[in-house]
């Protein structure tokens, strides 16, 4: 949090590890609500695996009457989006909405120097990210999904598996190499388990920056207005014409719905 000392840039805190929003002093409020999560991936801290902090950036559309409002607005409408990745190095990518660049922390000068310029996804990927131990609650387009990576029916090679489980981790890699992440609605959790403003969120607005896709199963994410401030919601995002594939699936299953 800023000190009384000197005025803060934002107006609004959202966290994933407070159940209500921070509102900033009115005497030190500046014009921007951010969302974050702090550290995601922290039950892999023991193991040593890459964890991360994600965060979104609003800018605040009434400065004289500050609500909780102002960051219950739909990911499209985020300025600004990141993520800083702590592993075998601290790497920062970060969207201003024009393009995604990746930077690395130099300890020597102690600033982060751009390492990756003007990041662009594959249009198709090689590899699929996703939790299998929830195989058996998946839905039908999901399943299918799946077994299509693994057993192609068009000549293709399958798609190796990659999942961490560090969001940060995962996304990063699917950024850099093209694929799909995963993470569906199940049987046990209908609504998906991401949280929608401070992971759905700022991963689809980069992933959409970098020319790739993020879908609901119903929807593009960014269209989601949420109404609560830790409301979630299913995904998938990575390489264009792997979402699409996706996407084909769950139409098609909504058209078998549609006539039974």
């Amino acid at each position: 949090m800023p000190s009384s000392a000197a005025a803060a840039p934002y107006e609004l805190f959202v966290s994933e590890e407070d159940e209500k929003a921070t509102f900033v002093d009115p005497k030190l409020r500046g014009k921007y609500c951010v969302c974050f999560d702090p550290l995601d991936g922290s039950s892999n801290i023991d193991c040593g695996v890459s964890i991360g902090t994600i965060f979104g950036i609003y800018m605040i559309k009434n400065q004289d009457t500050v609500t909780l409002e102002e960051v219950l607005q739909p990911g499209k409408d985020m300025i600004a989006a990141g993520y800083c990745m702590y592993g075998s190095s601290c790497t920062l990518v970060l969207s201003t909405g024009n393009g995604v660049n990746g930077f690395t922390l130099d300890p020597s000068l102690g600033e982060f120097i751009m390492t990756h310029p003007d990041i662009k996804i594959p249009p198709k990927g090689k590899i699929y990210s996703v939790n299998e131990g929830n195989a058996k609650n998946w839905d039908t387009p999901t399943a299918k999904y799946v077994e299509k990576c693994k057993y192609p029916t068009d000549g293709s090679s399958p798609k190796s598996l990659r999942y961490i489980g560090s969001m940060v981790a995962d996304v990063h890699r699917t950024l850099l190499y093209g694929g799909i992440f995963l993470y569906p609605a199940d049987k046990k959790s209908p609504s998906g388990k991401l949280r929608v403003m401070y992971e759905v969120f700022p991963m689809s607005f980069l992933m959409e920056e970098a020319g790739g896709q993020s879908f609901t199963g119903k929807g593009r994410s960014l269209d989601l207005i949420p109404t609560d401030i830790h409301e979630r919601s299913p995904i998938f995002l990575g390489s264009s014409d792997d979402v699409e594939e996706i996407k084909a699936l769950y139409a098609e299953e909504a058209k078998k719905a549609g006539s039974a």
